[in-house]
């Protein structure tokens, strides 16, 4: 009963993309890829823990996990995400976020980086289009990687949701429209839905992963979470001392131009081979899918194993 649930699992975020199962590039071993993923969501569900919850995201805040949300700690999230051909930084990388409910086609990333306070008095004075070039360059440096790996290339299109900061409550939020090269101009496109939350060490990077056929919804899950992240008392962005405090090396405009796109890195699912052999899989194994998500659906969790990283 399980093993069903983690293969609903997989298609599920194989699914979020929105990608045809025409693949670009042939992987050069689909059977290791394709097992390797099975394994890494069968780790994850071991792990992870149910919403309603608040889990705690390493010395620096928490997390109040809502209803139907399911929450993957750091060692097995990693996994999922390299399995399905994204380059991770382990050393800011905290875990993931996927949704439950029966419309839920997205995942979320969520990432700490501890380069110090952020000044964010340069909000007003960015450049939307100098910033769009900058995060295409990041891409084209990622794909050397996923071309060495089996996986497309990817490229940056332009903005879903241009940058926008609010001094307030210290978050940012931006949204990228990308595609695989090669993919037709008119097909569903993935989507990176970018939030931050600063603090006194650094910020929390929260990044949804979506297609731009779902984006219009999907958008509420980054806002929802990144208003039930709260920082813990002495690591809050006001709680910062001038004379003893390490401030950053860049502002807030690197996390949407250099810092965000070259050290965080873009994330996508290799969708269309994902999509591929999950299909096979949810039909070899149960011969057909909606039984395994009704069962995925059908009652919360009552074997969590593990927790929070």
């Amino acid at each position: 009963m399980q093993s069903l649930m983690i293969i609903a699992r997989a298609v599920l975020c194989a699914a979020f993309v929105g990608l045809s199962a025409q693949v670009q590039a042939a992987p050069p071993d689909e059977a290791a890829l394709k097992a390797e993923l099975t394994a890494a969501w069968q780790a994850a569900s071991t792990a992870g823990t149910d919403g309603p919850s608040d889990i705690a995201l390493i010395d620096q805040g928490t997390l109040k996990l809502p209803a139907d949300y399911f929450y993957v700690p750091k060692s097995e999230g990693l996994r999922v995400l390299r399995a399905l051909g994204n380059v991770v930084n382990d050393a800011t990388f905290v875990g993931l976020i996927v949704g439950k409910r029966q419309d839920d086609h997205w995942m979320v990333v969520i990432k700490h980086i501890k380069d110090g306070y952020i000044k964010d008095d340069d909000a007003k004075n960015w450049n939307a289009d100098e910033l769009l070039s900058s995060l295409r360059a990041g891409a084209e440096e990622a794909n050397q990687d996923r071309v060495a790996r089996g996986f497309p290339e990817m490229a940056v299109i332009g903005w879903i949701e241009p940058p926008a900061y609010d001094a307030g409550t210290h978050r940012l939020v931006w949204s990228l429209l990308a595609k695989d090269k090669g993919q037709p101009d008119d097909a569903p496109k993935n989507v990176n839905y970018n939030t931050f939350a600063l603090g006194r060490d650094g910020y929390f990077s929260l990044n949804l992963l979506s297609g731009s056929e779902r984006i219009a919804g999907d958008k509420a899950v980054a806002h929802e979470l990144l208003a039930d992240l709260s920082y813990n008392p002495g690591k809050r962005y006001e709680d910062f001392s001038a004379g003893t405090d390490r401030i950053a090396e860049y502002g807030l405009l690197a996390l949407v131009g250099g810092v965000a796109a070259k050290k965080l890195g873009l994330l996508a699912l290799a969708g269309a081979f994902v999509l591929k052999f999950a299909k096979i899989i949810i039909f070899a194994v149960v011969g057909f899918g909606a039984a395994v998500m009704n069962f995925f659906r059908r009652k919360p969790r009552s074997d969590n194993a593990g927790g929070p990283a």
